[in-house]
């Protein structure tokens, strides 16, 4: 962070005045800055209009970071370079866009990943996933969104797609009082979208789809599942969505697979990429309590049972609500696990930390009766990189557990 008094910035640029001691934080790396830490006294934030640059100085007139602004929020702005000499524009974006590329071209041996993770990438508010010559993109702040023309501009500039697709139905939205809005910049808008992954393929709807269509986040964990999978093995994958668990397990071995989910459209998904890579899936549309209550009650079982739930938690108010249904769902499930079988469990909800879902695992394996060993844990794939100064950008938990009865 630059602290000289005398660093210069953009000409005309407004100034944000942070109130004394509040750039600590922000020294150590944080991007957000809270509406209680700005000296409104001095810059009021009534005077911003939502998306405006402007430059943020501490109380003693440093120069802290290029920031985009939205006086509604409570993270009322965002820092989008902390260099004086690097102001936000077309040649910033299409630099911070290269920089993530080169990270996934070196990762990834084709176009089908997560191109920018907000803030992980220095891009705050952006997410671009890529779907080979399709991206499609997710804007969650006021700030992103006055940049959506440059953004792509510089999308184009870098890679050139057929088509760039804004996504902006995210919930994320209403919190910058944004309007909920799905067009495409350029190219022509596919139905569906096309992903390879471990050398499988699956097609997901655009529109109706969940994300930006596709959960990149789970793919190193689903890479995992091989090992898990017996041959023979029955599978139950709760919270489906389009298959990609279930398809998974099924071309490493599982006799069958048994897809649950709440959506229709998901579970026609499932079935569709199930015969097109070369195996059969049965679905259940149920609710994921309801359809694991229904098992149990016709005594089925299963070697490997996977939870891959919607977040249980979106605020911190609701955390001991979410922990009651992650301790739920894990209970549920793991009275349909054969002896010896495996559950994969997970959680993307940020607030519900690493341990507490492995304390749901095992307050419902007593409640069960069951013996659980924790044999692997996982987090969000490589192409969601975590930001060491941003806790909230590491979100992602998977445990692969062993589940015997309890002797003793």
């Amino acid at each position: 962070m630059t602290s000289s008094p005398a660093a210069a910035a953009v000409p005309g640029l407004p100034i944000l005045c942070l109130k004394r001691g509040e750039e600590r934080r922000l020294g150590a790396g944080h991007l957000w800055v809270f509406s209680n830490e700005i000296d409104t006294a001095r810059t009021p934030l009534a005077g911003f209009a939502p998306g405006a640059l402007a430059q943020l100085r501490t109380h003693r007139d440093a120069f802290v970071g290029y920031v985009g602004v939205n006086p509604h929020a409570l993270i009322c702005a965002r820092i989008l370079s902390h260099s004086s000499d690097s102001p936000v524009d077309a040649r910033l974006l299409e630099a911070r866009l290269r920089a993530a590329l080169s990270l996934r071209e070196r990762l990834y041996p084709a176009p089908y990943y997560r191109w920018v993770f907000g803030e992980s990438d220095l891009l705050p508010g952006l997410v671009l996933d890529r779907y080979g010559d399709v991206v499609v993109g997710q804007i969650a702040t006021a700030a992103m969104e006055s940049l959506k023309e440059p953004v792509s501009a510089a999308v184009r500039a870098v890679v050139n797609p057929a088509t760039l697709y804004w996504k902006n139905d995210s919930g994320a939205r209403e919190l910058e009082q944004l309007p909920r809005l799905s067009e495409a910049a350029f190219g022509n808008v596919p139905e569906r979208l096309t992903v390879q992954e471990s050398g499988l393929t699956f097609a997901v709807p655009l529109g109706g789809g969940q994300k930006t269509g596709w959960f990149y986040d789970q793919s190193a964990n689903r890479q995992r599942l091989a090992r898990y999978v017996s041959p023979g093995a029955r599978v139950l994958d709760v919270c489906s969505y389009a298959g990609a668990w279930s398809v998974t397990a099924l071309r490493a071995g599982a006799a069958s697979a048994l897809a649950v989910d709440s959506s229709p459209g998901a579970l026609e998904a499932a079935q569709a990429n199930a015969g097109a890579n070369g195996v059969q899936l049965k679905t259940l549309h149920a609710d994921a309590f309801d359809a694991l209550k229904l098992l149990a009650g016709q005594g089925q079982s299963f070697e490997v049972v996977i939870l891959d739930p919607p977040a249980f938690i979106k605020r911190k108010k609701d955390l001991a609500q979410g922990q009651a249904a992650y301790r739920k769902l894990n209970q549920l499930a793991l009275a349909l696990l054969a002896e010896g079988g495996t559950l994969v469990s997970c959680s993307c909800s940020y607030h519900l930390a690493s341990e507490e879902l492995q304390h749901a695992i095992q307050a419902a394996a007593r409640h069960e009766g069951r013996f659980v060993q924790i044999l692997e844990s996982g987090g969000q794939s490589p192409d969601h990189p975590v930001h060491p100064a941003i806790p909230e950008t590491r979100y992602l938990k998977a445990f692969f557990c062993r589940v015997t009865r309890a002797v003793g």
